[in-house]
């Protein structure tokens, strides 16, 4: 990463944003200047619902909370955090769709934003159409326009409907347009927001393939903000976390899923789930006590089985008894999953049992697991009594097995399949 000024493509500095809550939303413009109107004259809000008073007026929301960030030509970056976190928030205002309460923000280069589906479209024009508007927002000729139209509509795959007025278009085609305008016209910047999640498989590797170039090879700046892991591991080559209007994180894309994902880090030997709250989707008439490592540690070599116990408590009799075993990565992506046999339980009981899992064939890594303690219905539904999402945090380690490769497990997956064997 470069630290020359030249390199920068945006640098943001004491950013904040903030929104005033209660000061309008009545529905209608009358009924805003009436809740105006009986403020100023001390008098109570004839648009308030009952009981709610003055509770929020003059409310604010910080929105983003005091952002610095610089962002360097070439990169791509992702921006992960919950919901409400502020992400979209600090796009916009990269985007100039609104302005910061406070702080500066400087954009060295032509920004292709695409916040949501459509971004920048007018519903009454064509695709063609549209191309144009927006390439003319970028500030290009219409003979820098035209030299990129037929590459634009390739990518669209929309050709058959390009000279249709663009409010005919499914959302499928409104996102395959918009981002083919996006990724061809000529800015410096890119910016996405999740839309990405509106096209088809095949569409969203193509786009992820075209942004990766547009950062490798054209040198273009990528933040692109989603949900999904998977694709900000592919694209991003760092990664921001937001959390409550703030920058929590900034670094390697797989820490930042790490802190995003709050996944226990700890390695315990004995997990306490005692104080835990409980899902309102099970029945509790299970509950999981604690979990203990039977092993040496919780690193094993590749190859080695795990072995724990499970300590539960019955708060009603059942029959047919088991559990389910999911391995995780840390992103919360599923390797593999386990079914105990079944068990009888008592109420007012409490067991204790242990259980081997077989990790034979898991590569090399980081890994969770959940446990889930259900019991089968009649009719091939499963009653849910219990639910531990993050129960225990293992590795496999030791790649003798695997002639010395460091396994990617990007590009190979989490099963070690068995050895080939010639056929004789």
């Amino acid at each position: 990463m470069s630290d020359n000024k030249n390199d920068i493509a945006i640098k943001v500095s004491g950013v904040k944003k903030m929104y005033k809550l209660g000061q309008i939303g009545g529905g209608t413009l009358q009924a805003d200047l009436q809740s105006w109107w009986a403020r100023v004259r001390g008098k109570e809000d004839p648009n308030s619902k009952i009981g709610e008073g003055e509770r929020s007026h003059g409310k604010t929301f910080m929105a983003l909370n005091g952002i610095d960030l610089t962002i360097y030509q070439g990169e791509a970056v992702g921006i992960i955090g919950s919901n409400g976190a502020g992400k979209s928030t600090l796009l916009k205002l990269l985007s100039k769709v609104t302005a910061p309460t406070e702080g500066e923000i400087d954009i060295y280069g032509r920004i292709a934003s695409m916040l949501e589906v459509g971004t920048g479209f007018n519903p009454e024009m064509t695709g063609r159409e549209n191309v144009y508007l927006n390439g003319a927002i970028l500030g290009m000729t219409k003979a820098e326009i035209d030299a990129k139209m037929e590459d634009i509509i390739e990518f669209s795959e929309v050709r058959d409907f390009i000279d249709t007025p663009v409010k005919r278009y499914s959302s499928g085609m409104f996102v395959k347009l918009a981002f083919s305008v996006a990724a061809h016209l000529d800015s410096e910047i890119m910016i996405m927001d999740e839309v990405l999640a509106v096209g088809d498989m095949a569409f969203q590797k193509k786009c992820l393939t075209k942004m990766r170039e547009a950062a490798k090879e054209d040198g273009r700046t990528v933040l692109y903000v989603s949900h999904n892991m998977n694709t900000i591991r592919q694209l991003c080559d760092r990664c921001i976390v937001l959390d409550k209007g703030k920058v929590i994180f900034e670094g390697g894309v797989e820490e930042a899923i790490e802190i995003y994902l709050g996944d226990i880090k700890e390695k315990l030997m004995h997990n306490d789930f005692t104080k835990r709250e409980h899902d309102p989707w099970i029945t509790a008439d299970i509950k999981i006590l604690y979990l203990d490592v039977l092993n040496n540690s919780n690193n094993i070599q590749f190859g080695e089985k795990f072995e724990f116990s499970l300590e539960y408590e019955c708060n009603k009799s059942i029959k047919n008894l088991c559990f389910r075993i999911t391995v995780l990565k840390p992103d919360r992506t599923p390797v593999g999953t386990t079914t105990s046999t079944s068990f009888e339980c008592t109420e007012g009981e409490t067991y204790k049992r242990s259980f081997v899992l077989d990790t034979t064939q898991i590569a090399p890594g980081d890994y969770i697991f959940q446990i889930v303690a259900f019991e089968p219905d009649n009719i091939g539904n499963q009653i849910r009594h219990d639910y531990v999402p993050k129960a225990v945090a293992f590795s496999i380690y030791n790649k003798d097995q695997l002639h010395n490769f460091v396994w990617d497990s990007r590009s190979w997956g989490f099963h070690v399949m068995p050895e080939l064997k010639e056929i004789k």
